[in-house]
């Protein structure tokens, strides 16, 4: 049976822990993107650290239609931030490869996040810090997250905890319900994350702690997706010489 409190008080612990050994004094660096995970791993990184040693990093790309949820963290928190725009980046990067080479949808949606952890570490290396991952387990389940960008970081607090989970704890942590319950967008393609998925939340989650979906069609889904994306939780495959 999970316990909201006993977890969230187990995480952070484990945060203190991971910067008494990786970085005493570092401070955790976040990309806040208005969103659930960024608002709850920051917030868990403020409890664990205080308020003084959490950076976050606002990445819009052009104008960002929910930027105010971002800045509502940040005040709600009390941290200190930085925004940095990173369309010029990305257009230029975009811009600069050869003509000759057709860009795919994939291409174009994945590099925003690349560069954002870019940026995340360049921010985190001017200020002794540690970049903290946003993922969760239910996003990283099913492959929905970017490989070299926001499955990308130092530390990972969440990543481990289903969706429901980490609302739960988002609730305890007294954040505003709508940075909670706020729809997942992915940010890259203007869709909801269930509209991309084919499934909710809800749906993966119990399925993802128990075994059981109702839906074979859906199961099916997730079972593919799982298996198609479990690269992205390994190591890099790397030769070994036999001598």
């Amino acid at each position: 049976m999970f316990n909201a409190e006993v977890v969230k008080n187990e995480c952070v612990q484990w945060i203190r822990d991971f910067f008494e050994k990786n970085g005493k004094g570092c401070n955790a660096v976040i990309g806040i993107s208005g969103g659930k995970d960024s608002s709850i791993a920051a917030a868990l990184c403020v409890e664990a650290l205080g308020k003084d040693r959490v950076i976050g990093v606002l990445m819009p790309q052009g104008v960002q239609h929910d930027i105010d949820m971002a800045q509502l963290l940040v005040d709600h928190l009390g941290i200190k931030h930085y925004v940095v725009n990173i369309k010029d980046a990305v257009d230029s990067l975009l811009g600069s490869l050869p003509a000759e080479l057709e860009l795919t949808a994939q291409t174009k949606q994945n590099l925003p996040p690349r560069i954002r952890m870019s940026t995340l570490y360049a921010v985190s290396q001017s200020c002794n810090g540690r970049v903290c991952n946003t993922c969760n387990l239910s996003e990283d389940w099913v492959g929905y997250s970017t490989r070299y960008g926001d499955a990308a970081g130092d530390f990972s607090p969440m990543s481990n905890l289903t969706v429901t989970e980490v609302k739960e704890i988002g609730r305890l942590l007294g954040l505003p319900d709508v940075l909670v319950d706020k729809t997942p967008i992915d940010g890259l393609c203007g869709k909801t994350d269930e509209e991309n998925l084919g499934f909710t939340y809800a749906e993966l989650d119990v399925y993802i702690r128990t075994g059981e979906i109702e839906d074979k069609a859906k199961k099916e889904i997730i079972d593919r997706k799982h298996v198609m994306n479990l690269f992205k939780l390994e190591m890099m495959p790397s030769f070994k010489p036999e001598f």
